[in-house]
């Protein structure tokens, strides 16, 4: 092999890990993008709520969270939803809340029965 055939190679390899790079910067910065908009999503949704909730409905969903995490979701999707249809009063209590909680708990709830042949 030569020295321009060792040059180039070296002028492709430089081209392609120039490409390489480029494309690694842009995944990033659609990643940074991708979670701002996240994060100013969960802030808006935490605002809404935080209108929406006493601070012992709040605490009690926050509660629920920890330990439902998919059910507080559901949850907390229904009452922004309905706050901003104006179908229920705002700010909502915990006893409210407590009674939203057990209409839920009834919908997701399956009755199993077994039965013998």
């Amino acid at each position: 092999m030569s020295v321009d055939n060792y040059e180039v190679n070296d002028a492709e390899l430089e081209e392609i890990r120039r490409r390489k790079l480029l494309e690694y910067q842009r995944r990033l910065l659609e990643e940074a993008k991708r979670q701002e908009m996240l994060r100013e999503l969960a802030a808006k949704r935490e605002a809404l709520l935080r209108k929406i909730l006493t601070p012992e409905a709040r605490s009690r969903l926050s509660n629920i969270k920890i330990v439902r995490p998919e059910i507080a979701t559901q949850l907390e999707n229904e009452l922004i939803r309905l706050a901003q249809s104006g179908q229920i009063p705002i700010p909502i209590t915990d006893e409210q809340l407590k009674r939203i909680l057990l209409m839920i708990d009834k919908q997701s709830r399956r009755e199993i029965r077994i039965r013998r042949l």
